[in-house]
């Protein structure tokens, strides 16, 4: 059984994107592993292994425009099924 089960990955577009700020909003967001925030200040990859991904997103919104969104289940995907 994982610990953090969803798989969540985004980029965020904005103007003044500050790469440690938006780290530490997405950890008191919501627990999780794995965490990698790179990029720039007009742009940031976001990756994170969470049991709550939609407190990722919500607060990844209110950095800048959010978009190619993926959340994949990695306890489907460890058992052979679409994630």
């Amino acid at each position: 059984m994982l610990e953090f089960r969803y798989d969540t990955q985004l980029l965020i577009e904005g103007k003044g994107l500050d790469e440690d700020a938006i780290r530490e909003g997405i950890l008191a967001a919501s627990e999780g592993d794995s965490l990698l925030v790179a990029g720039d200040d007009e742009l940031i990859k976001v990756h994170y292994h969470t049991n709550e991904p939609w407190n990722t997103l919500r607060f990844c919104a209110t950095q800048g425009e959010i978009y190619d969104i993926i959340v994949e289940d990695m306890d489907r995907q460890s058992r052979g099924l679409d994630g």
